[in-house]
This record gives structure tokens, C-alpha cells and sequence, in this order.
């Protein structure tokens, strides 16, 4: 099992160090670390400094970009998070989803024992978690940059058709007779909760961090597609049996969830922890040849490689983040894990956070 081979320091805008505490998805561009905090609407772009082998890699000149100006959110006012859960990059294109989830309030020491059962009983939907879009990548002067358009080959910003109460992924769920019950069931309670992705071609993969169904996690395929006649609406094509408009992969992940994939060749690699409020354990599987899969799976455990055991805390250091990294390693893959509630030796200075980076034998 692979170890620590180095860190990744990131240093963001002093007037935006809060972003270090709730980093929950990772994608490199070339030179480019992009990033996002789960509680924002924007995402970070960050450059990635030379180092020599070995040395600690610095990823700086950070710059920030909202996503309601490339994208029509339900709930477009500042502070209503989206809870950003998966990108991914692929020809030209960054993919982003949320979460898609429910969440629970939580009970705060300070509030009275009947205040805090009322905040226990309350669920709520946040619209902007039903999001599932695309957005151009364009080099500019100063780096990689999102645009909603670029004239030069047609490519545009796009979104799944959806509002404050779902979308059309969610429509298509809440007729699966395995999976709707857990759309009104709070992520953090095993219910429906979106965390990870990645594109194959035309299709996209989107992991489940709930709902884990008697031990066996759960992985979407979908295709999206232009709408007929729009520029900036995406549907879902029939790619199921029975004509549904998603496939389903069951994993048996020791009783864990996904909490973000990434490719590495032909093979998914899927970083898996708790679908509860719990801190580990994480391990990354390899799914060998799951790029060339084109049907419907249940992936036993003897067929997937677990890679990688990656550190937790108590009650800090949650692995969130994860894609692979070109850092300058003398020899094999190198991938990059990111952390939600980074403990305190991760941060450095003000607006500094440290992930860490693993050799994929």
C-alpha cells in the first residue's frame, strides 16, 4: 500500500483564506490547480509553481471565479452554496456538480434541548445543489480561465434543466424503485449525496456518497446532450435498460461511500469514506478497465485493488479532494488528496492549507 511520497501547499487570497477549511474537489489544467470550497459558489484557480523532485510543491496566484456569471443558478444571491462535489475536465470543458442532497440543521451547544430537536426535525433543500453543468476553459494571458462562450468553436456554458427543487437527474431517480426513497432522506444521513466525478468521452460518471445500499456503493452514468435548439440546456439521453436515462454500478467498498473519482488510464480510481458523520476510514480502490464498461456492473471486492490508505483525524482531516498530479515525481502516477476540515498542522500561516500526494504503483 502506497505512502505519503510529498505535500502540496496551497496559498490563497489572504482576503479569502476561509476557502482552506472546506476544500472538496481537486482538478489540474496544465499548470493550473483548480479547487472548491463546498460552502461557496465559485471556483479557485491556483498556478502550480516548478519544484524539484522531492520538494514541497506551491500552488499560488490565486484567483476566484463565480459561477453565477457563467451559469443561471436557481438561487443566484450571494452565500446560497452549491455545495460543489465533483469536476472533472475533458475537451475544453469543466464539469462541476453538487451535491444534490438534503441536509439536516445541526444542534449547536448553545441552544436549549427542545430548540436543538426542533433543528434535528428540520430538513431543508438548497436549489443551487441541483446543479450539473459545464463551462468553457480558455487560455488567457494570465493562465486558464472559465468563459460562458467562445466564439471561436462554438463551445458554451450549459446546465441539466432543473430549479430550486431538483433537476432532471433527480426526476429520473425518484422513479428508480432502489434509489427514490433516499432522495428525501438528508445526505449526511445516507441519503442521496452526490460526490465525485468524472467524463468518459460523452458520458459522465457521478459517485454517491449515499445512499450505500447493505454495504454496496453506488455509481451513475449518465450522457448528457444540448437540448434541440439550445445553447445553454442539457438533457439526459436514454442510455439504461427499460429506456432510462442513467446506468447504475454497484461496488462493494467495504461498506463505504464514494467520495470522488478520477481517472488514471483505462481505470476509475474511487476515494472511498464514510456516508455518515464519521472520520475514516478512507481507502482509494482502482477499478481496473472501468473507462470501457458499457453496461450496467456489481463490482465484488475481489475485483477491485484498494491503492492507497489515506490518513484521517479526529474530527478533522476528511479526504474530499482527489485527482492526479503532475508534480514532478521522478517515476509513476502521482495522485493529489485534498481535505475537508484540514487540521491544524495542515494550515500554514493565514490562507495556507497542505494536501498530500501518494506514487500510484
Amino acid at each position: 500500500m502506497n505512502t505519503r511520497c510529498n505535500a502540496v501547499v496551497l496559498r490563497f487570497d489572504p482576503t479569502l483564506a476561509s476557502l482552506r477549511k472546506g476544500l472538496s474537489v481537486a482538478q489540474q489544467i496544465g499548470d493550473t490547480l483548480w479547487v472548491a470550497n463546498d460552502e461557496t459558489t465559485s471556483l479557485e484557480r491556483l498556478k502550480i509553481q516548478d519544484a524539484a523532485a522531492g520538494k514541497v510543491v506551491v500552488c499560488d496566484e490565486h484567483r476566484s471565479f463565480q459561477l453565477q456569471a457563467f451559469l443561471n443558478l436557481p438561487i443566484p444571491k450571494s452565500g446560497a452554496e452549491i455545495d460543489i462535489e465533483g469536476l472533472a475536465y475533458d475537451s475544453g470543458y469543466l464539469w462541476v456538480v453538487g451535491s444534490h442532497s438534503l441536509k439536516r440543521k445541526k444542534a449547536e451547544a448553545d441552544k436549549s434541548a427542545q430548540k436543538n430537536i426542533k433543528r434535528l426535525s428540520t430538513v431543508e433543500a438548497d436549489g443551487n445543489r441541483f446543479l450539473l453543468a459545464r463551462i468553457p476553459v480558455v487560455q488567457q494571458p494570465d493562465g486558464y480561465a472559465l468563459v460562458r462562450e467562445v466564439d471561436a468553436d462554438g463551445r458554451t456554458a450549459a446546465q441539466l434543466q432543473g430549479n430550486k427543487i431538483g433537476n432532471e437527474l433527480t426526476a429520473q431517480v425518484a422513479e428508480d424503485d432502489q434509489l427514490s426513497d433516499f432522495l428525501r432522506i438528508p445526505g449526511k444521513d445516507n441519503g442521496f449525496d452526490i460526490e465525485g466525478l468524472v467524463v468518459i468521452g460523452s458520458r459522465l460518471l457521478l459517485g454517491l456518497r449515499g445512499p450505500v445500499l447493505r454495504g454496496w456503493a453506488v455509481l451513475l452514468e449518465i450522457e448528457p446532450e444540448l437540448s434541440d435548439g439550445s445553447t445553454d440546456t442539457l438533457v439526459l439521453k436514454k442510455i439504461g435498460p427499460q429506456g432510462r436515462r442513467y446506468r447504475k454500478h454497484f461496488f462493494a467498498l467495504n461498506g463505504l461511500g464514494v467520495r470522488d473519482l478520477c481517472i488514471s488510464g483505462d481505470d476509475v480510481l474511487i476515494l472511498a469514506g464514510p456516508t455518515m458523520n464519521q472520520d475514516g476510514p478512507v481507502t482509494v480502490f482502482r477499478w481496473r478497465g472501468g473507462l470501457t464498461c458499457d453496461e450496467e456492473s456489481v463490482v465484488f471486492a475481489d475485483q477491485l485493488e484498494p491503492v492507497v490508505e489515506v490518513p484521517f483525524g479526529q474530527g478533522d482531516d476528511h479526504a474530499e479532494g482527489m485527482c492526479l498530479f503532475e508534480s514532478g515525481e521522478p517515476s509513476g502516477e502521482v495522485l493529489l488528496i485534498l481535505y475537508d476540515s484540514a487540521a491544524q498542522g495542515r494550515k500554514h500561516g493565514d490562507a495556507q492549507v497542505e494536501g498530500d500526494l501518494f506514487v500510484l504503483s
